[in-house]
């Protein structure tokens, strides 16, 4: 990239280097020796902190806090990666924290893909090809391998790492420092290595607002899977009717996607 001179902007520290073809808000702030690159798009009122680097074909949206250190858009970490000219998409109201590593996808036409207010706490690791959804929290020190998908809501404590192609439910919570190889269900609590479903995530429930006639079927639902002496294809089966609840649905559909023969299968319980 061609070392150019920050443009002219009370926003812009003179130290900065941003091409001149990087495409960013006249609200945008950026900090000292901040480095943009020339495919970067920047939307309204989004702050990139001192030090941070955004290169690639790197699109982010509008309130971002980019925090000093980061490192966003850079090539994928596989060694099948190419220099495919690909992308990385991050939305509005998300704040990035310092060292927070993201990379771009392997293929052209792929994705890494951040929503919409998300926090990554410090020395977060987005890999290639990842979907990190809304409104997701994920805590110091944790690694995403590619192809990991995170749904909204869900809650990642600190010092963990999770498997490539694993999925991450809907408000789950799961704990520090576990091994997450396998798919996290929606709702539920998982600890450990090897990691376990321990328990419904209630605490999470409560404070997205389901009411409790969901979270008494989500109850039932999680005893049905895990405390009766049932195969998973039959506890399925069995949660047909309580399916007329949609996050009840939600996590039937869940389950029944991750036995698919091309998916890692879900976590087990502790029993």
């Amino acid at each position: 990239m061609p070392v150019s001179h920050a443009p002219v902007s009370e926003f812009i520290h003179p130290t900065a280097i941003v091409h001149p073809d990087a495409q960013l808000h006249p609200t945008v702030k950026v900090g000292a020796y901040a480095v943009i690159g020339e495919q970067v798009k920047v939307g309204a009122h989004t702050v990139i902190g001192h030090h941070a680097i955004v290169e690639g074909r790197t699109e982010i949206g509008d309130r971002n806090q980019i925090y000093p250190g980061a490192a966003i858009g850079l090539d994928s970490q596989d060694l099948k990666y190419v220099g495919a000219d690909s992308l990385v998409e991050i939305g509005d109201d998300n704040r990035i924290r310092e060292y927070v590593t993201i990379n771009r996808a392997n293929e052209a036409h792929e994705v890494t893909r951040i929503g919409n207010g998300n926090l990554l706490m410090a020395y977060v690791h987005v890999g290639h090809n990842c979907e990190i959804e809304n409104r997701v929290i994920i805590a110091n020190g944790v690694a995403l391998a590619g192809h990991v998908h995170i749904e909204s809501y869900a809650r990642l404590s600190g010092v963990l790492g999770v498997h490539q192609f694993v999925r991450i439910g809907r408000l789950s919570m799961v704990g520090g420092m576990s091994r997450i190889e396998r798919d996290v269900p929606p709702y539920f609590l998982v600890e450990g290595n090897p990691s376990r479903v321990r328990t419904l995530n209630r605490v999470g429930m409560d404070r997205a607002g389901l009411d409790e006639h969901t979270q008494q079927s989500l109850k039932a639902a999680f005893r049905l899977l895990y405390h009766q002496e049932l195969t998973l294809v039959e506890a399925l089966e069995k949660l047909a009717p309580l399916a007329d609840n949609p996050h009840v649905q939600h996590l039937r559909q869940f389950l029944q996607d991750s036995i698919s023969p091309h998916r890692r299968g879900p976590i087990p319980s502790r029993v």
